[in-house]
């Protein structure tokens, strides 16, 4: 029977890349968004993937969305935590309300939808819970101690919930992207892009969000199942841990 795969902003960007790559390799998927109805439901006619609306930094709504999710499916077997959002400003500009939304989401988000499905993880024997960092959360980035503190946090709950999680079947793992060819970062202005950034990429290039995708199957996989605990970086080169 095919397993049960959650994949949180799972309708856009990398997380709709995550999602159908995960549908084509024999899941059954459900993709979570926050907001955007129409980008949601046009990804649903074209996937045939069904969405769940709720945001990931409520922890009630993350209860009910999980539970309608299995109800419809069956136990999530493999959560993506890919859900996040930036609220960027040099640390003297940052408001409080920049500092919080982004934390809720990015850090408290992924506590609120791996906390609900653990033990029955546990009790199954079996469990896969990849999420999606950042490279700027292992390098930092100026104008952005909220993402960088929040993605590094949750590179930090992964190392401390791998070991939790080794004996009972169930591998907990971060991928740390780069800059990823998505709608955000191709609306950057075309010559930013050719003279700051892609410069900095000794591969000379953008990553693609199927690239991501690609690692996600694998580490959601049987054959990825001695990797726990591990941070891998798909960044082109820019940055080496």
């Amino acid at each position: 029977m095919a397993r049960v795969a959650l994949v949180t902003g799972g309708s856009r960007g990398i997380g709709a890349a995550i999602s159908k790559g995960l549908k084509a390799a024999g899941y059954k998927v459900a993709a979570n968004y926050a907001g955007n109805d129409e980008a949601a439901s046009k990804f649903k006619s074209e996937t045939g993937i069904p969405v769940y609306k709720w945001s990931v930094a409520d922890y009630e709504a993350c209860q009910a969305g999980i539970r309608q999710v299995e109800a419809d499916l069956g136990p999530v077997e493999v959560l993506v935590n890919n859900a996040g959002i930036t609220r960027d400003a040099m640390f003297h500009r940052m408001t409080p309300a920049q500092w919080r939304e982004v934390i809720d989401t990015n850090l408290n988000g992924v506590f609120n939808m791996t906390h609900p499905i653990w033990n029955g993880m546990r009790e199954r024997k079996f469990g896969r819970i990849i999420t999606i960092s950042s490279i700027n959360g292992q390098k930092g980035q100026a104008g952005q101690t909220n993402y960088s503190a929040a993605k590094a946090g949750d590179i930090g709950f992964t190392k401390a919930l791998a070991q939790e999680g080794a004996r009972a079947g169930i591998t907990v793992n971060v991928i740390a992207p780069g800059y990823i060819g998505t709608e955000m970062v191709q609306a950057i202005d075309p010559e930013v892009l050719k003279t700051k950034i892609i410069p900095l990429i000794p591969v000379g290039r953008l990553g693609t969000p199927e690239e991501i995708a690609r690692a996600v199957v694998f580490l959601a996989s049987e054959e990825g199942g001695f990797i726990t605990g591990s941070t891998l970086s798909i960044n082109g080169g820019q940055y080496m841990m």
